[in-house]
């Protein structure tokens, strides 16, 4: 599927001014609205700061806030994490049912959940987490609605939240009846301040009541031994909870849950509101992971969030430290900065040859759902979903880009494989946009910031153009000045008018025009050209013209001269729009005219046509600068 994205340009602005850019013609600003006043730091420079960098004391008070280290204590290990490599992909479970759901001011209806469900079944996660079937009436419903409609494939596990007290574990329980395989979440706050100020517990207080939630679940699970129920628990704020409280909740539900390989429990472990560096959590993670008992009857999982941005990193350093499960939405919503990215997570192993077990494969598509279903946009910098990701205007990246397809090309033609199995290594682009279902067509587009080899990269991929190197930077000229004078992009059709009106356009329509022209070889190496020049509009001012040389164009200009249009040529280049005898030929001349030079261009299906009416374009683009100062 083509990587759709809307070009807002249908033209480019000529008026004196552009609202879009503040400026008028001669490149002064308008009057903008001030900045609003920040206090700029005035404190001291730090006494040890080093002689470049003069950053001083800000009036911020940062003194209110405590370092993680100084909140939770991480127990000092011999890190192996730091060599490890991700070398499978770990269980994935989205959560935007739940964890997702509960972020949206408009949380989803049924028909949008049962949307989304199917999205995730589709694209092929086997763990999902639908609901928190005790806190709405929704959730309640959508967990019948599967349980009864036979949305769940016979190899997905539904996952359903609950807090540890009794008549809400009942009511998941309710909700759950009829599933095929269910796990059931159960989770609590164990962090300090979560103790004290909202559950009003001690340490011992909230170890009895995880463990009491914990056995009514086993009671209830017991009670319905045709069904294939597994347990999860979460201490939630794992990140900020002292690690012996968290081993020793873990390991009695281990012993409790009558753990073992074939009936695993799910621990776990929470950055719930981040607050530390991922090397951190990757500690945290790696002391729980050396120490949980049977650890080959755990699931050990985490579910990092975002606010200090660092998310993804969190998730990736606790799998190098032993982490086999990751919960997260697929864009990253959720409460606050949002849960981990599965999306950026599981392409990031892609671009590094692993295989991440979920198909990407129509991204715009999984995009355009999720945005359906949470009423929320994908930023268009997403890193790998975004409208804009895979797009270049930068001059300097879209040249690597346009040689890097080009090399791409040449090495699957020489490797004799498609080019959508060959090895990638395309400058700036970290995987191959065909990979997601995106097409190259918005790869490289065209503004004030662009080079000339973007730009001749769109001439060549939409009109078959292959400027030769001397025009890009002229050409390049003329697209700046007009995307500068606009404000806006240049699209292909666009960039085709700039170039057709600057180059073709003055060799068919004047001020000077051939009207008629015959080519003659009178001897061996001596050319002839007889032809009528005209001008635009002024019939009665026709004249005869001929000149002789050692080829076509020699003879053209030499009968330039004889009629008043003196023009040296310098280069020279054609080639054929397409492949075939009745292709169109497309020629490039760049000529000194008057002690400058200009280009022009010309095409024909005669190669002799297209080449004679590219010397007359120079002559006339010539003309009109006559005066101005214009040329090289």
């Amino acid at each position: 599927m083509s990587h759709e994205i809307p070009h807002e340009m249908s033209g480019f602005d000529r008026d004196t001014s552009n609202s879009r850019t503040g400026r008028t013609d001669t490149g002064t600003s308008l009057a903008l609205a001030p900045a609003p006043a920040l206090r700029t730091p005035t404190g001291p420079v730090p006494a040890d700061a080093p002689a470049w960098n003069p950053q001083r004391h800000s009036a911020m008070p940062s003194h209110r806030y405590r370092a993680a280290h100084q909140r939770v204590e991480v127990p000092v290990t011999t890190r192996a994490w730091p060599a490890a490599r991700i070398e499978r992909a770990p269980l994935w479970v989205p959560v935007d049912l739940r964890d997702g759901n509960q972020a949206l001011a408009e949380p989803m209806d049924i028909p949008r959940k049962r949307r989304m469900f199917d999205l995730l079944v589709s694209m092929g996660f086997k763990e999902i987490e639908v609901a928190y079937p005790s806190a709405s009436r929704t959730d309640f419903d959508f967990v019948r609605h599967l349980a009864g409609s036979g949305a769940v494939p016979d190899d997905v596990t539904v996952v359903v939240f609950t807090p540890a007290r009794r008549e809400l574990i009942e009511r998941t329980f309710a909700a759950v009846d009829g599933l095929p395989r269910t796990v059931v979440h159960l989770y609590t706050a164990t962090a300090p301040t979560w103790r004290e100020v909202v559950l009003g517990r001690s340490r011992t207080e909230v170890r009895d009541l995880v463990r009491d939630a914990a056995a009514h679940m086993a009671r209830l699970a017991a009670a319905r031994p045709q069904a294939d129920i597994r347990f999860q628990f979460s201490p939630e704020v794992f990140n900020l909870t002292e690690p012996d409280l968290v081993l020793e909740i873990c390991n009695g539900l281990t012993e409790l849950w009558d753990a073992s390989p074939e009936r695993p429990v799910t621990h776990n472990l929470p950055a719930t509101v981040e607050v530390a560096t991922p090397n951190v959590y990757a500690d945290q993670i790696e002391y729980l992971h050396r120490h949980l008992e049977r650890r080959d009857a755990v699931v050990l999982s985490v579910h990092p969030h975002n606010d200090r941005g660092t998310g993804v990193a969190c998730a990736e350093l606790a799998v190098l430290a032993g982490a086999q499960r990751v919960e997260g939405c697929l864009f990253g919503n959720g409460e606050r900065t949002g849960n981990v990215d599965l999306v950026t997570l599981a392409l990031n192993l892609h671009t590094q040859g692993v295989d991440p077990m979920i198909d990407f494969s129509d991204l715009a598509t999984v995009r355009r759902t999720v945005e359906d279903c949470i009423r929320l946009p994908v930023h268009p910098r997403h890193p790998y979903a975004g409208a804009l990701v895979h797009t270049a205007f930068s001059g300097t990246h879209q040249d690597a880009i346009s040689k890097g397809l080009a090399h791409h090309a040449r090495r699957a033609a020489e490797l004799g494989v498609p080019e959508s199995e060959a090895p990638w290594t395309v400058p700036y682009l970290p995987v191959d946009p065909a990979d997601l279902g995106c097409s190259y067509e918005a790869v490289i587009r065209v503004n004030s910031q662009s080079g000339k080899g973007g730009i001749a990269h769109l001439l060549r991929l939409h009109h078959g153009l292959d400027l030769p190197q001397g025009l890009r930077p002229d050409f390049s000229g003329v697209v700046q000045r007009a995307t500068d004078d606009s404000g806006q992009e240049a699209t292909p059709k666009e960039l085709w008018e700039l170039f057709r009106g600057t180059y073709l356009a003055p060799g068919e329509e004047g001020p000077l025009t051939l009207d008629s022209w015959t080519a003659t070889e009178p001897a061996p190496g001596e050319h002839r050209i007889r032809c009528t020049l005209g001008h635009a509009g002024r019939r009665a001012d026709a004249r005869q013209a001929e000149g002789t040389g050692n080829g076509p164009l020699a003879a053209f200009t030499a009968a330039l001269a004889a009629a008043g249009h003196p023009a040296e040529i310098l280069d020279y280049a054609e080639h054929a729009l397409t492949s075939g005898p009745d292709s169109a030929a497309v020629a490039y001349v760049r000529c000194r005219i008057g002690g400058l030079t200009y280009w022009g261009a010309g095409q024909d299906t005669s190669v002799l046509t297209a080449s004679l009416r590219a010397v007359l374009a120079a002559v006339n683009r010539a003309a009109r600068d006559r005066g101005t100062g214009s040329g090289d």
